[in-house]
């Protein structure tokens, strides 16, 4: 079947579900063709002003005339230019002198193609940033909530997904958000870490620059300063070649394949704990876990973080190949490949946030599951404090440890040969050896008594690492989220 005009059927043509059905609006925005060609007027404006400072012949009217235009982009127009010249640049070059015909001539006035191009990729990851720090501590102060409301709640502990030592609900929540922590801190050092490419020129050497300014050395570095200074960053990279380095991209991506790998985590132990029925994602009054089994309540959402959290952490790739075959000043097999891996990270990891912050919001605990849990391996784990209990009475260590194995291992058999209970301490209470510690039982197998410092750590944690951190993030901490489709 052919396929039907674009023009047509929207529908018709592939979409990628990052922007049509996940992402916000706001990261969608800002790796646009709006955002993107808008910015570029603005780099052209910021060069202009800075020339005419600098004293090259640039009249306020043309300043004034590119100002008023700068959002006034004729994409039809940009796009015909491009095919026939096939360079995005020049293209939008020309549209814009088309609605700036008096300031046509100073338009992209000593710049090269990157002049735009890279320094608006590094605005745009910036922004990019600042847009995923607020949704990311979101995330912690919503799990910082739960984590201390079920700070003193037993539940029991997996090494190798077998029973362990108890621990908390909280205190394992304290496991995600120490990893989410690192991330933040990750983050915010690769958006301050981001220098701006500036005005350098063709190769990097800011040789058309100096020609304009008649081998001024010191118009040169200023012009370069006053452009940093108008795009909102603090220094520039002192060195480039046509572009700014490639290494640039890997430090962005990877910190965040690095969040991918904490989202993964935390929402692979989500989905442990669903299966176990202690702790599912929020499941709304009429959705449907499968069109066969009507009872099931699948984790969906956590599913979602863990699909979408591999295609982030694989994306890392992408930078680490291109920056490692980029041949002396530049090549421009860099270019297709920025123009997806970039965005796709940034709005991939916009999606996770979004959804763990859904997620982390609706979490629904079941405490008599838990304890059900606690009470079928606990009595293993107490064997250590009966035998000490019963050594302060009188007895024998050697002699409790072998009553102890024996007891222990005929309430195994049970619990794995016919499907029962622990019944272990009923098998304690059944034996005479046991009676001077009988009074004691229950508070040997009191659970609070296995956590050890868990409420502790966690209090503490989030008094003194925690909460500081978010301190920078408190104006945006506003009110929950609705589940993207």
């Amino acid at each position: 079947m052919a396929a039907p005009a674009a023009e047509e059927d929207a529908m018709a043509r592939y979409r990628s579900p990052l922007v049509s059905r996940y992402a916000s609006a706001e990261m969608g925005y800002n790796f646009s063709e709006r955002k993107k060609f808008g910015t570029w007027r603005r780099l052209w404006l910021y060069l202009a002003q800075a020339e005419k400072s600098l004293g090259l012949p640039i009249t306020d009217e043309q300043i004034k005339e590119m100002e008023a235009n700068l959002d006034n982009i004729d994409f039809k127009m940009a796009a015909e230019e491009e095919k026939k010249l096939r360079h995005d640049v020049m293209a939008h070059v020309h549209t814009f002198a088309h609605c700036c015909p008096k300031a046509a001539a100073i338009i992209h006035l000593g710049a090269t193609s990157c002049y735009v191009g890279d320094n608006t990729d590094l605005i745009v990851l910036r922004d990019g940033f600042n847009l995923l720090l607020p949704k990311l501590a979101r995330v912690i102060s919503r799990l910082a909530d739960f984590a201390e409301k079920y700070a003193d709640m037993p539940t029991l502990g997996f090494t190798h997904y077998q029973p362990a030592q108890l621990t908390t609900v909280g205190k394992r929540c304290c496991l995600w958000i120490q990893d989410l922590c690192m991330d933040l801190q990750n983050l915010e050092r690769a958006r301050d870490d981001l220098r701006f490419r500036g005005v350098k020129g063709t190769t990097g050497t800011q040789a058309s620059f100096l020609q304009l300014f008649e081998g001024d050395h010191s118009k040169v570095e200023e012009l370069d300063r006053l452009v940093t200074a108008k795009a909102g960053f603090k220094r520039a990279y002192m060195v480039t070649g046509q572009t700014y380095s490639r290494k640039v991209d890997i430090g962005v991506l990877s910190v965040l394949a690095s969040l991918g790998a904490s989202i993964h985590k935390i929402c692979t132990d989500i989905r442990l704990l669903a299966n176990l029925k202690e702790i599912e994602e929020p499941f709304e009054k009429d959705q449907i876990g499968s069109s066969a089994m009507p009872y099931k309540r699948n984790p969906m959402r956590s599913e979602r973080c863990c699909s979408l959290a591999r295609h982030l952490m694989t994306l890392v790739m992408d930078p680490l190949q291109t920056a490692s075959v980029q041949w002396f000043e530049r090549t421009l097999d860099d270019s297709a490949n920025r123009r997806v891996c970039l965005a796709e990270a940034f709005l991939t990891a916009d999606i996770i946030l979004s959804t763990l912050q859904n997620i982390s919001e609706g979490l629904v605990v079941y405490p008599k599951v838990i304890e059900r849990r606690i009470r079928q391996e606990l009595p293993f784990m107490a064997t250590e404090n009966i035998i000490m209990a019963m050594v302060k009475a009188g007895g024998n260590r050697q002699d409790c440890h072998e009553k102890i194995r024996v007891l222990s291992q005929q309430a195994a058999a049970v619990v794995k040969q016919e499907g029962g209970d622990n019944d272990f301490i009923a098998r304690v209470r059944a034996d005479p050896y046991f009676s001077p510690i009988y009074k004691q039982l229950e508070s040997l197998l009191d659970p609070s008594s296995f956590t050890g410092r868990a409420p502790q750590q966690v209090a503490k944690f989030l008094k003194e690492e925690v909460r500081p951190a978010l301190i920078p993030y408190q104006s945006t901490m506003g009110g929950k989220i609705e589940l993207a489709l």
